[in-house]
C-alpha cells in the first residue's frame, strides 16, 4: 500500500501565515487603503508563504479570511483549516501605515524578511503613534488658510482661517474624536467650525465671510472615503465603493447641517439671515498665488492624513499643477468648470501614479491629497446656503454644479486608472 502524501504546510504554520496576512490587512484596511491594496497585499504574503491566496474576502469594515493546508487524503482524514472574522472600524487615517505595509510585502516577495519578521514589523507599524496634536493642529491651520486663498479669500481672510482651522481641529482633537459619534462629531466640528468664523467676523476680522467659512471647512471634507470609494467603484468592487461613496456623502451632510445650524441661529439672534455674496479678492488671484496656496493647502492635507513627512512636498507639488491647470483652462481656454475638473482630474491621477514610482509608495497617498483643491467645497457650502436662506433656486444650481463637478472628479480618476501600469512602472511597481 502507497504512503499517502502529507499536507505541504502544517494546521499550526497555515494559520500563522493568514494571521499574518490578515494583520497587514486591518492595518490597511484601518487606516484608510483601498479595497483592491488590501486584497492584492494579504494575497501576496500568503502566497509566498505557500498558502492558497484565494480565501479573503474584504469589505469597507470587516475581513473574511480561511486557508487549508494542501490537500485533504482521500481517505478522510479532516483538512487543516484555519477561518476568521474581523470588524475592522475606520479610525483616523494615517497613510504613512499604508506606506509601511505595502514596502513590507515587496520585502517578504523579494525574500528580506521571513514570517517571523513580518509578524514583528507589523506589530510595530500597527503601535506608531499618529503625528503630535500640535502639528496636526498647525496642519489643520495652513490647510483652511490655503484653500480660504484658493476659493477666493484675500489675505486678511486667509488669516482668520489659520487661527480658526487651528482652534477647530483642537475641537476635533480634544472633543469630537474622544467622546462623540461619527454624524454627532461631524454635525458638532462644522458647527463650531462655522461659529468660530462668524464670531471673528463680526469682531471686524477679514473680508469676506463666505471665503472664511468654505476655508474652515475644508479639514473636515471626506476626501478619504469619496476617493476610495471612486477607486473601488473603479475595480469592480461595488459594494465597497458605494459603502464609501455614501459614507461620504454622510460626511458631506453633516457639514451641510452644522453650517445650516449656525446659520438659523444667527439669523434668530439678529434678527434675519446673514446676506453673503460670492466674491473673488483680486491680491490672492494670480496664477502664481493660487498655485502657492494650493501647494500649501495640499501639503498640509498630506500631514492631517499622516503621510511621511519627506512626501509632504511631492503632495503639495501634484495639488498645485492640479489646481493651476484648471484655473488655466477656465480662465484662458474658455473651459467650464466640468470640463476643466476632468482634466485636472486626469491629470492628479496620472501624476499620483507616476510619483509613486521613485517615492516607493502607492499612488493612494498623493491622490488623496492633490485632488482637494478640485474638491467642490465652495459649492456645498453655498448650496446650503442658499437652501437655509430659502433661496431654492440657487440653492439646487449650486447643488447640481456641485455634483458634476463631482462627477468629473470620479470620471476622471477613473480613466487614469485605466492606463496600463506599465505606463509607471518597472519591475518593482508600487502602485
Amino acid at each position: 500500500m502507497q504512503k499517502q502524501s502529507e499536507p505541504t504546510l502544517a494546521q499550526a504554520d497555515v494559520a500563522e501565515v493568514l494571521e499574518v496576512a490578515a494583520k497587514a490587512g486591518h492595518i490597511l484596511l484601518e487606516n484608510g487603503a483601498e479595497i483592491s491594496r488590501v486584497e492584492d497585499i494579504m494575497s501576496r504574503i500568503s502566497t509566498h508563504f505557500g498558502v492558497d491566496s484565494g480565501n479573503f474576502f474584504v469589505l469597507s469594515n470587516g475581513i473574511f479570511t480561511t486557508g487549508r493546508a494542501g490537500k485533504v487524503a482521500k481517505s478522510g482524514a479532516q483538512a487543516s483549516t484555519y477561518a476568521n472574522v474581523e470588524f475592522i472600524p475606520i479610525r483616523a487615517i494615517q497613510l504613512s501605515k499604508v506606506v509601511a505595509v505595502n514596502r513590507l510585502s515587496y520585502d517578504i516577495v523579494n525574500g528580506r524578511a521571513t514570517l517571523a519578521d513580518a509578524r514583528q514589523r507589523l506589530e510595530r507599524i500597527a503601535a506608531e503613534p499618529p503625528k503630535p496634536a500640535w502639528e496636526q493642529i498647525l496642519g489643520s491651520g495652513v490647510g483652511a488658510a490655503g484653500f480660504c486663498a484658493v476659493f477666493g479669500g484675500g489675505w486678511a481672510d486667509c488669516g482668520v482661517d489659520l487661527v480658526v482651522g487651528m482652534l477647530l481641529y483642537a475641537f476635533v482633537l480634544g472633543v469630537s474624536n474622544r467622546y462623540l459619534s461619527k454624524i454627532v462629531s461631524g454635525i458638532a466640528s462644522a458647527l463650531v467650525a462655522t461659529l468660530l468664523c462668524i464670531v471673528a467676523w463680526r469682531l471686524g476680522f477679514g473680508d469676506s465671510l463666505a471665503n472664511i467659512i468654505i476655508g474652515a471647512i475644508m479639514p473636515l471634507i471626506p476626501g478619504v472615503p469619496f476617493v476610495n470609494g471612486v477607486r473601488d467603484l473603479a475595480n469592480s468592487d461595488y459594494l465597497a465603493g458605494f459603502t464609501r461613496l455614501t459614507d461620504a456623502m454622510l460626511g458631506f451632510f453633516c457639514i451641510a447641517v452644522g453650517v445650516s445650524l449656525v446659520f438659523v441661529a444667527d439669523g434668530w439672534m439678529h434678527g434675519g439671515m446673514l446676506s453673503l455674496n460670492m466674491a473673488v479678492n483680486p491680491h490672492t488671484a494670480g496664477l502664481l498665488i493660487q498655485a502657492f496656496a494650493a501647494f500649501a493647502g495640499t501639503a498640509a492635507f498630506a500631514l492631517l492624513f499622516g503621510i511621511d513627512r519627506e512626501l509632504y512636498a511631492p503632495a503639495g507639488v501634484i495639488g498645485a499643477i492640479g489646481w493651476a491647470l484648471y484655473l488655466v483652462l477656465v480662465r484662458y481656454c474658455g473651459g467650464t468648470p466640468v470640463t476643466a475638473t476632468l482634466v485636472s482630474a486626469t491629470l492628479v491621477c496620472v501624476l499620483s501614479r507616476m510619483a509613486a514610482i521613485p517615492f516607493r509608495v502607492p499612488a493612494q497617498g498623493f491622490l488623496l491629497c492633490g485632488i482637494f483643491p478640485l474638491v467642490p467645497g465652495a459649492g456645498i457650502f453655498w448650496y446650503t446656503y442658499y437652501l437655509t436662506d430659502g433661496q431654492f433656486d440657487l440653492s439646487m444650481h449650486s447643488g447640481w454644479v456641485a455634483v458634476k463637478v463631482a462627477i468629473a472628479i470620479v470620471l476622471g480618476i477613473i480613466l487614469a486608472m485605466e492606463l496600463p501600469q506599465r505606463l509607471f512602472s518597472h519591475k518593482h511597481q508600487t502602485h
